[in-house]
């Protein structure tokens, strides 16, 4: 009886293995039967690439457009992936279509507002690209310090501008040091010399834990706080131990 139940098991355990090893290779071709390869799609309209490109069960995504003296306006200039890769059904396959030569000269966006430099590269065909910021001194807020490419640039490859604009808050800006506990005199020097205006003095009794005793003339309060931010030329108010 135990010898038939050993036999049994072992029976059934070698045609568990078949199974998982049936069910293993019916995956594996299944899986490369939903495989296709790249087609080529350059020199094809995006129109004539999409049909190719959707016959083979594949996803066609128009992802940028860029100037080409060889290949005509409207072609396919370049994929990824490319020709002959291997991918599965529903893959999708990004291109860049050609503008045809560079027809449209670069404007001098310089000076101008961010948003009239957007309308002026609109009027030329062109687009606006990506914007960074930057906290420039005396430079007027959200207008144009530079940009790539250049003014009046010819060959370039996109029609993408690129600007670096003056933030709208150009204002350079500092962490409020503390003042209280010290003469009144030290910190008009110390503001003077940092490019701060003197406000109010309020003379006050009181006392604070500076240390310093009851001297007059010592700072007790002030205005803005230490630790604030304070824009180049605030004005800082104190009040004085009379």
């Amino acid at each position: 009886m135990l010898r038939k139940v050993i036999k049994y098991f072992f029976l059934g355990l070698v045609l568990l293995l078949v199974f998982l090893s049936s069910a293993l290779l019916a995956m594996r071709f299944a899986i490369q039967g939903r495989e296709v390869q790249v087609p080529r799609l350059s020199g094809l309209t995006p129109a004539e690439a999409e049909r190719v490109a959707n016959s083979d069960g594949l996803v066609l995504s128009v992802e940028s457009r860029f100037y080409s003296p060889s290949v005509p306006t409207g072609r396919i200039i370049s994929q990824s992936p490319a020709p002959g890769a291997n991918v599965r059904r529903g893959w999708k396959i990004r291109v860049a279509a050609s503008l045809g030569t560079q027809h449209a000269a670069v404007p001098n966006l310089i000076g101008q507002s961010q948003h009239a430099a957007g309308i002026n590269v609109s009027r030329r065909g062109l687009e606006v690209g990506t914007v960074a910021t930057i906290h420039l001194p005396g430079a007027t807020p959200d207008t144009v310090l530079a940009q790539s490419p250049p003014p009046e640039a010819a060959d370039v490859a996109s029609p993408k501008v690129s600007l670096l604009v003056a933030a709208a808050d150009n204002t350079q800006r500092y962490v409020m040091p503390s003042f209280v506990g010290k003469p009144l005199a030290d910190a008009n020097i110390a503001l003077i010399k940092g490019g701060f205006t003197l406000g109010k003095v309020r003379l006050v009794s009181g006392s604070d834990d500076s240390g310093a005793g009851n001297m007059p003339g010592i700072i007790l309060r002030q205005s803005p706080a230490a630790g604030q931010q304070v824009a180049a030329g605030a004005v800082i108010s104190f009040d004085v131990r009379n």
